[in-house]
């Protein structure tokens, strides 16, 4: 590819690349039996929705941007909007507090969602709206309400939404509150991390709606059976979102794991079980019950919302291993 391929032909590069990403996006499943959604992100312009984005270094971030004045800088950019990779859309005095997550990732998520012709959906955490649009493109703009407590945010993403032709309902708020205005919803997905399931989202949804969210590191999916009661078990992929922001939800402190065996420490499924039960068991706990259980599947564990309270079980909600979410 030549340097200066942006500036001849823009639009076909990326129609190239969107493609690309599509067949990428094939090869590892994620579509599942829902092959709708490959349409969707064939159809949907990703680098819309990152008119610019942050490559972390050993110095900090850099900034990527698609109006650089260096076409090769500018062919960069539209590279790693369409690379399948999760990408840093907001810094704040170095910290990260947004992201378009990986496609793959959330092409996986939207298939199960389980979406049917005819779903309202909400989604917490605007993001850039690149999730959004994927589901105004499958469902249309009515029946899409997207949430974030960040007003520069959901600014961004009514923006980037209307230059790709999409108008979903974008509002400024606490997701874990939740849209009532907007409700009832027949799916919820989070496109961010959650310490528990907030109790707000259940009575905001139909009788049967299902709900998908990052909870500690992996992907909790939920069935609702009515205002006060859902219930689910963990998928086996792993999921690493920036945390959900608003209200008073301070980030647990990591645990101390000196005292573990190294294998522990860098186990990915022991890490998740820390996650989960933070706040609930010591790491010595939790990794009594690591080793008696011989290193449980995400997909053994599960969690359960009824009134007030909300745990995370291990095989059987009722069973002797289950603890408290906050």
């Amino acid at each position: 590819m030549g340097a200066h391929a942006l500036d001849q032909e823009p639009d076909d590069l990326a129609m190239g690349m969107r493609a690309a990403l599509v067949r990428e996006i094939d090869r590892s499943g994620a579509w599942g039996a829902d092959p709708v959604w490959r349409e969707a992100f064939e159809a949907v312009p990703r680098h819309l929705f990152v008119p610019y984005y942050y490559v972390g270094g050993e110095g900090g971030y850099e900034r990527v941007w698609g109006g650089d004045r260096d076409p090769r800088n500018r062919e960069r950019w539209l590279r790693g909007a369409y690379a399948d990779g999760p990408l840093a859309t907001r810094v704040r005095d170095g910290e990260l507090i947004s992201s378009s997550s990986q496609p793959s990732l959330m092409a996986k998520m939207l298939a199960e969602l389980e979406v049917r012709d005819g779903d309202a959906v909400l989604e917490i955490g605007a993001g850039t709206g690149y999730n959004a649009a994927l589901l105004a493109h499958r469902l249309g703009d009515a029946l899409v309400t997207t949430v974030d407590l960040d007003p520069e945010i959901t600014e961004s993403a009514r923006r980037h939404l209307a230059a790709a032709g999409y108008h979903p309902t974008v509002v400024t708020g606490d997701g874990a509150r939740g849209a009532p205005e907007r409700a009832p919803f027949d799916r919820i997905i989070a496109t961010c991390t959650l310490t528990t399931v907030p109790h707000a989202w259940l009575p905001q949804c139909t009788p049967g709606a299902r709900i998908l969210a990052p909870l500690a590191t992996g992907l909790i999916t939920l069935r609702v059976r009515d205002g006060g009661h859902a219930e689910g078990r963990f998928l086996h992929t792993a999921a690493y979102f920036v945390p959900l922001r608003g209200g008073s939800r301070p980030e647990p402190e990591p645990p101390h794991l000196g005292g573990l065996p190294p294998r522990a420490r860098s186990d990915e499924l022991f890490r998740f079980l820390l996650a989960l039960t933070a706040g609930s068991l010591d790491p010595y706990e939790a990794y009594a019950l690591w080793e008696r259980e011989e290193r449980p599947v995400r997909e053994r564990y599960g969690v359960t919302v009824s009134g007030e309270r909300a745990w995370a079980w291990l095989d059987d909600p009722e069973g002797p291993c289950a603890w408290p979410l906050p």
